[in-house]
């Protein structure tokens, strides 16, 4: 197991993502009742991600970790918090305000089959962003679609094709390209490497590897694979019912965790780990 490297956020640059306090729920009628419950999605989340680093948030399903990334996308509103890109709190911004500013946080799904337009060729959909931000004219857009294809080792000569003729691999490719097309500064992967087979999750991962040392991209990363996590995070954020309980740097979080369900967490892999050790020997 290959652990992130050892780094120092020292005070050489700031911030760009700092969440403090945050907090999302949403309110349900109960079946045949006018009586109103208050269901906590997460509560009182607190986060901070550096420029050109990479922070894994981890934790079992139903632990909020996607309904927190919606909401540090801004695709959804949280309920409380403080919400900092760049040091500007995107809570008190208008929509108006917001638009320009949407650009700078892109988000990557783990299911690209749902998330792409079936119907749009691969260049109309990594353009897209492009014609909602009302960039440049029909052909620039092409052209910047092509560029980002060849980018992210599509054949530019696919651009006519539609997401149901790309493999799971080149779909999720797809994906990164229309996320990058507006030149955001964060991207947010929603268990994007979940539902590729091992040999795909390393070249993507590999492909992740180049783009963020190229445009100096921030990664927050979503996933329930530790030793996936191990390979690519500077830090990990660990996420139990609604609540971040322990975060640190990946090293020292597999060195010496201290939450008790941090520690069942990496005792599971270890576990699988020696089974596959036993099994191969």
């Amino acid at each position: 197991m290959k652990l992130g490297k050892p780094q120092s956020n020292s005070n050489k640059f700031e911030p760009l993502l700092r969440v403090s306090g945050l907090g999302k729920h949403y309110v349900q009628r109960r079946l045949f009742s006018r009586q109103k419950i208050v269901v906590n999605a997460f509560q009182d989340v607190s986060l901070t991600l550096y420029p050109g680093n990479t922070l894994a948030l981890v934790g079992e399903s139903g632990a909020g970790k996607s309904s927190l990334a919606r909401c540090i996308a801004l695709l959804e509103r949280p309920s409380a918090g403080k919400l900092e890109l760049a040091g500007e709190n995107l809570l008190v911004l208008d929509r108006e305000q917001l638009f320009p500013l949407r650009r700078e946080v892109q988000m990557i799904f783990q299911d690209p089959s749902s998330a792409l337009n079936p119907r749009l060729t691969a260049c109309e959909i990594i353009a897209e962003p492009l014609l909602i931000q009302r960039e440049g004219t029909k052909s620039m857009r092409r052209a910047r679609a092509l560029q980002l294809m060849e980018q992210v080792g599509l054949d530019p000569a696919w651009e006519r094709k539609t997401p149901l003729d790309f493999s799971g691999g080149q779909r999720q490719r797809l994906a990164i390209a229309r996320a990058l097309a507006l030149g955001p500064r964060l991207l947010i992967l929603d268990e994007a490497l979940s539902n590729l087979d091992a040999a795909n999750q390393t070249l993507i991962l590999k492909l992740l590897a180049d783009l963020q040392a190229a445009h100096s991209l921030s990664f927050l990363h979503i996933s329930h694979d530790l030793r996936l996590v191990s390979e690519f995070a500077d830090d990990v954020a660990v996420m139990y019912q609604g609540r971040i309980v322990e975060s640190k740097s990946t090293w020292k979080l597999f060195a010496s965790p201290e939450h008790s369900y941090t520690k069942e967490l990496l005792a599971s892999v270890r576990s699988v780990e020696s089974i596959v050790l036993e099994r191969s020997a």
